[in-house]
């Protein structure tokens, strides 16, 4: 079932273009791990957070992705940028009115 992660970052006060430079490298490991989409984003009215919306083919291998050499290396390296708060939500998908493709789930 794809899994879905949703959040937002702080980012230490003048670094939020750095963070997002930081979270928009290029990254082909993690599509190879199970990472459907990686989409980052920032509101000018809250110019101290970024936004990351994640999908992945499963709660398993999002868990499994930040066990990845690269993946630690990457938080690490963002500590910096980050201010410490932080917000979101998790869930897994179960269906899209832009697909029609039988994936619809009812819920347990």
């Amino acid at each position: 079932m794809v899994f879905a992660n949703a959040g937002s970052l702080g980012a230490a006060p003048g670094k939020r273009d750095e963070l997002v430079r930081h979270l928009t490298r290029r990254s082909d490991q993690l599509r190879e791990v199970g990472c459907l989409l990686y989409e980052v984003g920032v509101n000018d009215a809250d110019p101290d957070t970024v936004f990351v919306v994640e999908l992945w083919e499963s709660a398993e291998a999002h868990r499994a992705s930040l066990a990845l050499p690269e993946v630690q290396a990457s938080i690490a390296d963002a500590r910096a940028l980050l201010s410490g708060h932080f917000g979101g939500f998790r869930f897994d998908v179960i269906g899209s009115p832009l697909r029609d493709d039988g994936t619809a789930q009812a819920p347990s």
